[in-house]
């Protein structure tokens, strides 16, 4: 569990420092460009799920907030169950990063409308404000910020539907949190057959 509670807790600090940084010192859709026109600091909020996605309406970000606290539960159970065996250290590094992500998004949602106000693109947000934050208990929306749009371009114009049009690679803008379930998840496909080992058939005893 030691393992486990050391990911979650430094893949935490590292997103949430960096989502209230962003949040207090940047305008809606401002840009800080890290790495020449390839890594820029971009930011931006969505309703709560990876890289920008969302599920519509207020029920739909409820039960999007609900789902994760559950899921994050199960994981919890199971990092404890797997982490009392020695030989599934690599598995509990795998699911305590998709534990780690899902959190840092959860807090986002649970506690944001009520601690900031609404950043706009005029507008840095401020923390605690004297009017109150913009939203409700798990109605807070989730801080995006890497953006790493490695090929801008135009698809040839021969391509059918979209030559000619704008074209960016890789467009979508996530955070650290998106960051940890996405590797965890890659990880746990990547390395199944040692995470997930197959029993080993026992061979029956000869008849003669």
């Amino acid at each position: 569990m030691k393992k486990a509670a050391i990911i979650v807790l430094v893949v935490l600090i590292l997103d949430q420092v960096l989502k209230f940084w962003v949040k207090t010192h940047m305008y809606m859709g401002q840009n800080h460009a890290i790495f020449g026109h390839w890594f820029y600091i971009h930011f931006t909020e969505n309703e709560g799920m990876a890289f920008g996605m969302q599920l519509g309406g207020n029920y739909g970000k409820l039960l999007l907030s609900l789902f994760r606290i559950v899921a994050v539960i199960i994981i919890g159970f199971w990092i404890y169950r797997v982490s009392r065996n020695p030989g599934n250290g690599l598995l509990v590094v795998c699911i305590s990063l998709i534990m780690a992500g899902a959190l840092g998004n959860i807090i986002d949602s649970a506690v944001y409308g009520l601690i900031f106000n609404e950043s706009t693109f005029m507008q840095v947000a401020t923390l605690f404000p004297k009017e109150g934050g913009y939203g409700t208990f798990l109605h807070g929306k989730v801080v995006d910020m890497l953006y790493f749009p490695i090929i801008e371009g135009n698809y040839p114009s021969w391509i059918p539907w979209v030559g000619g049009e704008e074209l960016t690679f890789f467009r979508p803008v996530f955070n650290i949190a998106d960051s940890a379930i996405t590797t965890g998840v890659l990880m746990l496909i990547v390395f199944q057959k040692k995470v997930f080992p197959t029993p080993k058939k026992e061979s029956l005893p000869d008849a003669n």
